[in-house]
């Protein structure tokens, strides 16, 4: 079972904490590989707004944990305490994946655990991160970041974005939408999105692109065009594009083509489907176009995710309990826009 912690003390916001919490603490009804074991540690009990928190453990069980995560940063202006900086950096050197939601990433480069590194946080404070942290390459166009073992958000929807990328390196893409789904959260979102985004997905039902998300998702396997999806929502190309950005930050095709990979990546884990078939299922055509844009997106071929999801399966057992399962080989750096 993986082990989670929560790095917690004065002065961070409750709502990055509760995303973390509802992720990595509820058992999705129908998944029986073994879940997380999530605990929150902190050097007492806290306050975080109008909430105060009572925590499992103190901080020096970080360096126990395979994965720490920091909650948002209330103000930036403000260093964070010691104890906390010093936890981090022994998780950090006891092999701890390290994670920062929103302004969370003040607190790993006050500990300097983003030195070197590249990093994003909530574009409203990029600038501040860059010019106070001059050793991060501040990336402020991104959604979240990978870089080794450590991983940095945008803001608050991107905190959950990067919560459910985690699951996906963990469990699979099967699995991570299973939690998307018990959260009523839009379709994956890949890191590599803009953080200027209106609205992830249109959340209203008078959305003139409300009814054609769910149209698209249903003929992945038709050879699909900016045409076709204008004539579809009823306006023109230019117009949709229009409405596209600002709904998810990019463009229709390039959106097109993450739903196909993310659907060729459950066919991978869920079926025994070959590569030709996976190819023609998600509308990618051929083995070699299916090859060269999930290489692209995900860093490893087809072939080579399928064997380690495999593997990773038939170790694992049956029910919520036992080892953690081996984590795929992905690349170092991720978050790189499409």
């Amino acid at each position: 079972m993986t082990s989670v912690a929560l790095a917690v003390t004065d002065g961070m916001l409750h709502y990055e904490l509760s995303v973390a919490y509802e992720v990595f603490g509820s058992v999705p009804g129908t998944v029986t590989v073994p879940w997380y074991e999530l605990a929150v540690c902190a050097p007492h009990s806290v306050r975080l707004g109008h909430f105060r928190l009572t925590p499992d453990h103190g901080l020096d069980h970080l360096r126990h944990a395979d994965t720490v995560i920091v909650p948002g940063w209330a103000d930036v202006d403000v260093t964070p305490p010691r104890s906390l900086l010093t936890a981090l950096r022994a998780a950090h050197d006891a092999g701890a994946r390290i994670v920062s939601l929103c302004t969370g990433a003040f607190v790993l480069a006050a500990a300097g655990l983003l030195d070197g590194r590249r990093a994003t946080t909530h574009w409203a404070h990029t600038d501040v991160l860059a010019a106070r942290h001059p050793a991060i390459d501040v990336d402020p166009d991104v959604l979240y970041l990978r870089h080794g073992t450590v991983f940095t958000s945008a803001g608050k929807s991107a905190a959950l974005d990067l919560c459910l990328h985690l699951v996906r390196l963990d469990h699979g893409s099967a699995i991570a939408n299973t939690v998307a789904r018990r959260l009523v959260v839009p379709p994956h979102r890949a890191g590599g999105q803009a953080q200027f985004v209106t609205a992830p997905v249109p959340d209203q039902n008078d959305h003139p692109l409300t009814a054609l998300f769910p149209w698209i998702i249903e003929r992945l396997d038709q050879p699909l065009s900016v045409e076709d999806l204008a004539r579809q929502a009823r306006m023109s190309s230019r117009h949709l594009g229009r409405h596209f950005r600002a709904a998810t930050g990019t463009t229709p095709l390039q959106w097109l083509l993450a739903q196909r990979i993310r659907h060729a990546q459950e066919l991978l884990e869920r079926t025994d489907d070959d590569i030709d078939t996976i190819a023609r299922s998600t509308g990618m055509g051929t083995a070699t176009t299916l090859r060269r844009h999930f290489n692209r997106a995900l860093g490893v071929p087809p072939d080579a995710y399928r064997r380690t999801f495999r593997s990773r399966a038939d170790e694992a057992p049956p029910v919520a309990s036992g080892p953690a399962s081996p984590r795929p080989k992905l690349p170092e750096r991720q978050g790189h826009r499409p």
